[in-house]
């Protein structure tokens, strides 16, 4: 399994010393996050990064969203970060990538600032978050029954945020890695497709027969993720938005230290 430990922070942090703007924090997701990467995969670097004051105040647009991607030092990069404000006000919607990303523990830089905004998270979940895991579930169940042939790691990602919605609901806590999230779950079939993912692309591809098994494993973990949202004790509204915009103003006016 790819960890912290064996990701090569170094080539990783260029990006970030190369980056056109200061940054609060980057983080890896996808499926070094997720706890399913190949050999080949390539390092989704996420962050938040803090635009210059005359930019935000001025006349000018300031560049919300910085995005790149391509091979550097031998690494497939695709790196995206938005500006403070931006990644906040994503934060007090029911988004929960952005939660991931400011929760992940890969991290290839942070800062003081980075800290302060891991401890605001909890107040930023409410049981609305259930509607983001459902509707991605959804549309890429939808993307995989139109594949032909069938592969494993779409269904990763689906039983992966199916797993995710479930624990933020019943725990109110950020967990993405799919490993961890079995954990609980105890799902036979999750490590069997892990393993088929990562033996490479011989193993990728579904058995056809092994389809409606798929389908209904799906469709009760909906049913379970539905459930966990009804009877949750998260809130219906964040109660981050008083911390998030202190801790905002301070960035504009001081800068990431």
């Amino acid at each position: 399994m790819t960890d912290a430990t064996t990701i090569d922070n170094a080539k990783l942090m260029k990006q970030v010393e190369q980056h056109s703007f200061p940054l609060l924090f980057a983080t890896i997701s996808g499926a070094h996050l997720y706890g399913f990467p190949s050999p080949n995969s390539d390092f989704d670097l996420r962050g938040a990064h803090l635009l210059p004051l005359e930019d935000v105040v001025g006349p000018g647009e300031g560049r919300e969203t910085v995005e790149k991607s391509g091979i550097h030092d031998g690494l497939e990069i695709d790196l995206v970060t938005h500006d403070v404000r931006k990644f906040f006000s994503l934060m007090l919607k029911k988004n929960g990538y952005v939660l991931e990303q400011v929760m992940s523990p890969l991290v290839v830089y942070t800062t003081p600032e980075h800290e302060e905004l891991k401890s605001i998270v909890p107040d930023c979940i409410t049981k609305h978050h259930s509607h983001h895991y459902l509707g991605f579930a959804a549309t890429q169940w939808k993307l995989f029954q139109k594949e032909s042939p069938p592969r494993v790691k779409p269904v990763l990602y689906v039983y992966r945020v199916l797993l995710t919605g479930i624990h933020m609901m019943r725990t109110g806590e950020v967990e993405a890695n799919l490993r961890r999230l079995n954990d609980d779950a105890r799902l036979a079939f999750i490590d069997e497709l892990i393993e088929r993912k990562l033996s490479g692309p011989e193993k990728s591809q579904l058995p056809r027969a092994d389809l409606e098994f798929y389908e209904r494993e799906y469709q009760r973990l909906v049913s379970e993720l539905e459930s966990a949202s009804e009877t949750s004790s998260l809130p219906e509204r964040p109660a981050g938005k008083s911390a998030l915009n202190d801790l905002l103003v301070r960035l504009r006016l001081a800068g990431v230290s």
